[in-house]
């Protein structure tokens, strides 16, 4: 769900970010603080709270894309990443006076239904994906997100037709930010429990940013895709490589998996960005149309 919202920002609307682990942390401790301060707060409302204090966040720092671009802008996202974690490592507010920094959460309900066994956890979470998938496809598709479109291609262009560059990527780094937002807060509530800011690293920011890159960029389908990817891959590198090793005689340590596991995420990001810069969603695609005239391809 994160990445989803990552791919409308950086897929859709061309705007680079590699502060998607900060704005997924300002989700999680916002729909938290709304928690734990207001005496009966629903679970889903304060998941969409959240979102929408990553909103305000994701604008404020999406402003400078209206003057600068691609590496800049990189840039400019990571100053977010790097304000959020000292932000919720120092100001002990956010984290309710907790004396180790982490927080945690417990005894979740939706409309007075317990949310406690990883059955219902998953449920849960593929209720509010699905809406969110939905609501992202058809945004895509209105003139909102032509416009993202066309700022991607060429904003010079698009400012000439009549399209307003700061509405257009101010709107996508709003509703990017929202959709990640809330994936943060599911994500710590749901998976994690207890949580503290070094859960929402950088690293998280490039993990999903793979996953939009190895899934394909511009694409709803490839959202899924390269999470499934990013999520299957290590678990079959930890099953196959040290058997792999033990037919050939050789040992293969925890940390050489763990080696070999970033060496192909690199390896695959530079083959999808030169071969196939669609991603798994077009090879999806391209499978599909050849099957469908299979096996008369004439």
């Amino acid at each position: 769900m994160a990445a989803l919202g990552l791919n409308i920002l950086v897929g859709y609307c061309g705007q680079v970010s590699l502060g998607t682990g900060a704005f997924m942390a300002v989700g999680a401790y916002a729909a938290y603080n709304f928690m734990v301060r207001i005496e009966g707060m629903p679970l889903l409302l304060a998941l969409l709270l959240g979102g929408g204090c990553a909103t305000l966040v994701g604008v404020a720092f999406g402003i400078p894309s209206l003057r600068i671009k691609g590496l800049y802008l990189a840039v400019a996202t990571l100053a977010a990443q790097f304000f959020v974690d000292w932000m919720f490592l120092r100001v002990s507010w956010f984290t309710n006076n907790s004396t180790s920094g982490s927080v945690s959460v417990s005894d979740l309900n939706v409309f007075g239904i317990a949310i406690s066994t990883p059955q219902e956890k998953y449920l849960l979470c593929l209720g509010v994906v699905m809406v969110f998938a939905l609501m992202a496809k058809n945004l895509v598709r209105s003139h909102l997100g032509r416009e993202w479109m066309a700022i991607r291609d060429m904003d010079v262009a698009a400012a000439v037709i009549g399209i307003r560059p700061v509405y257009a990527k101010l709107t996508a780094f709003a509703v990017s930010s929202f959709i990640v937002g809330v994936a943060g807060a599911l994500w710590a509530f749901v998976h994690l429990g207890s949580w503290e800011p070094a859960a929402f690293s950088i690293d998280r920011s490039f993990q999903l940013l793979f996953m939009v890159i190895i899934g394909g960029l511009g694409s709803i389908m490839g959202s899924f895709f390269g999470a499934a990817f990013i999520v299957v891959l290590p678990i079959f590198l930890n099953q196959f490589l040290p058997a792999a090793g033990d037919l050939v005689g050789v040992d293969i340590s925890t940390a050489m998996v763990a080696h070999a596991e970033l060496m192909i995420f690199g390896g695959l990001i530079v083959f999808f960005l030169i071969v196939e810069p669609h991603g798994l969603a077009r090879l999806w695609s391209t499978a599909k149309e050849k099957l469908r005239l299979w096996p008369f391809p004439h």
